[in-house]
């Protein structure tokens, strides 16, 4: 009987965001679906929150693959005067156009996704609602996208307070969790002068020091080599899905191993439980 067939723990997947970089999510689930690893829950923020809809829906890797490499800039931003934000609607329109399910709990598969309320400054985990206007608010990154009104809130990028939430994950049950970063270089910083450069650099390293608590609540970080590529470009986005593939593929050891030493310590604790009785 194939490993993934038996009983298996409760496996965890998160997704943080990076703007185009979330090619290389796609890369990774490719990797994950030539092992037939299925995951029970999928958190994602930003261009997390939209690949992990698009999981969640039941969508595989080609599917998605398919929809993102038709896109173009202006599907996303739609922006008419350069260096104002951009609406959301292109965002809400991407999902809205390729998934057919409404709200977030009617999902075939378990989703949370995470934006943050500007009005009161807290962090909205989201299991359950509108799925585009969720997924929107947490693409939403301020100075790129304007908020997006949503019931009484006004949902920003959730990377503002939790890039990479694997926490959720945890508090959720989850016996195993593996993160994927396609924007771990975040950071860096940057040379330019101009505003706008300094201001995404700016944002760039507030998110690196909120994604260092998604690091603690991870069994296993896959960090694509994403540098190179620009987080508001789609150029390069084959090889951004290639190394999102070849991460994953160095690490798959260690996560095949990983699953199945838990699957063999909840067995265990099982069998100790049912003997006490």
């Amino acid at each position: 009987m194939s490993l993934f067939k038996k009983k298996s723990p409760i496996i965890g997947l998160c997704l943080g965001g990076g703007g185009t970089r979330g090619f290389a999510h796609l890369g990774a689930l490719k990797a994950f679906e030539e092992y037939g690893i299925n995951f029970d829950i999928v958190a994602g923020c930003s261009v997390g929150s939209c690949v992990g809809a698009m999981i969640c829906s039941g969508k595989g890797f080609q599917q998605i693959y398919d929809i993102a490499k038709s896109l173009e800039v202006k599907d996303i931003k739609r922006n008419k005067i350069k260096f104002m934000p951009s609406s959301t609607e292109g965002l809400e329109e991407l999902i809205s156009n390729n998934i057919s399910y409404k709200n977030i709990e009617d999902l075939p598969k378990k989703l949370f996704i995470v934006s943050v309320d500007v009005k009161t400054g807290k962090e909205m985990v989201f299991d359950k609602g509108d799925l585009a206007k969720i997924v929107a608010g947490s693409c939403a990154v301020p100075g790129v996208f304007y908020a997006v009104n949503y019931n009484d809130m006004t949902l920003v990028d959730g990377g503002v307070m939790n890039n990479i939430p694997a926490d959720v994950l945890k508090k959720n049950g989850c016996d195993v969790i593996i993160t994927v970063d396609v924007n771990s270089a975040r950071g860096g910083g940057t040379s330019s002068d101009k505003f706008y450069d300094i201001f995404l650099a700016s944002i760039s390293i507030l998110m690196k020091n909120n994604s260092k608590q998604g690091y603690e609540y991870s069994d296993i970080v896959i960090k694509p080599d994403t540098k190179r590529f620009k987080s508001t470009k789609l150029d390069g986005h084959e090889m951004m899905v290639e190394e999102g593939y070849n991460a994953t593929i160095k690490l798959m050891p260690e996560i095949l191993k990983l699953i199945k030493n838990k699957r063999y310590r909840l067995w265990k604790r099982k069998k100790r439980k049912l003997g006490e009785k």
